[in-house]
């Protein structure tokens, strides 16, 4: 192959918490889902010049030049140039529709693309297993020490269940759609955590408790999602809510827009991610309802809205 006919494209998409928020720290099961409509492209084509160059919205010229935010693209890259010993340059461009810092796995989606575009640039084969690692480059310089939950997300077509640090995929089959909502308000993650550890320190048993009420909400979500009880996963989103509403990571903004949605025929509604900001997710039974909701809370002042639909019938893994 000419260097000069080398292409590689990679695609990822985002993903939300479902539920299990804060207690997945603590040992207990998250559930998180892929937001297949919710994308970032990475497209990489061969340059004779020797540079690298990467293009994005948040920073355009070359790789070396890239600010600190974008340590962990610069890695992902110098390594699998390292990798494959390639000598000439490169040109990346990186397109993303997922929102900085509102849960949604941002980093982690463009880390999947872009690594599945350097794999294709190079036309090597590849397991998920060194898909995620590659991933985990960016991953490891961005966030210190995740979980892993974002990146398998991301690179999943069904559901990650994840405990313990254990992560598996799970089916799903169930009827309806999720209405993610962006509050507009930069999520404060780290505030949240630090709030949660506190507590625990001063009301142990108290909050252990809440953490199992989390674990037994998480894993009636799962068979919710598994025999499409729809009514029944929304009676569980609000129980979720309320829990961590008690556990201090909710705010005065979240609640009232969870209010309004409930009032206006969401059938559950809860935070996802970190929360104190960030989004929250509404079950509805279809597309029609989530719309209506949708331009209901958007005169609110919600930022923005996504609408998923939640069956799958294919159920395919693509790495």
């Amino acid at each position: 192959m000419e260097e000069e006919s080398r292409f590689g494209f990679g695609e990822s998409h985002a993903k939300v918490i479902l539920i299990g928020e804060h207690s997945v720290v603590y040992g207990r099961p998250a559930i998180a889902i892929p937001l297949k409509t919710i994308k970032a492209t990475s497209t990489i084509k061969s340059r004779e010049d020797g540079q690298i160059i990467i293009h994005s919205e948040r920073f355009d010229g070359l790789l070396a030049d890239a600010p600190s935010d974008m340590t962990g693209i610069k890695k992902l890259i110098l390594d699998a140039v390292r990798k494959q010993n390639y000598q000439k340059g490169l040109e990346a461009t990186l397109k993303s529709m997922v929102p900085i810092a509102r849960g949604m796995g941002s980093s982690a989606c463009v880390a999947v693309a872009l690594a599945r575009a350097l794999f294709s640039f190079f036309s090597l084969h590849f397991s998920e297993k060194e898909l995620l690692a590659a991933a985990n480059i960016e991953e490891v310089a961005t966030h210190t020490n995740p979980s892993g939950l974002d990146a398998a997300t991301c690179a999943s077509n069904t559901p990650i269940w994840m405990m313990a640090g254990k992560i598996k995929r799970i089916p799903i089959n169930l009827d309806g759609c999720l209405l993610i909502c962006d509050t507009g308000i930069k999520g404060q993650t780290s505030e949240a955590i630090a709030a949660v550890k506190k507590r625990l320190g001063s009301a142990a048993k108290e909050t252990n408790a809440l953490f199992d009420k989390l674990q037994e909400l998480t894993l009636a979500a799962k068979k919710q999602l598994a025999k499409n009880d729809l009514l029944g996963l929304g009676q569980t989103f609000d129980a979720a809510q309320s829990v961590l509403k008690t556990l201090g990571v909710s705010c005065d903004e979240l609640d009232e827009y969870i209010s309004v949605a409930k009032d206006n025929g969401a059938l559950g509604a809860k935070l996802t991610g970190g929360g104190r900001g960030g989004c929250f997710i509404c079950l509805t039974k279809n597309a029609a309802q989530a719309n209506e909701l949708a331009q209901k809370l958007s005169l609110t002042g919600v930022r923005q809205t996504w609408i998923e639909p939640l069956a799958d019938k294919e159920e395919k893994n693509v790495l």
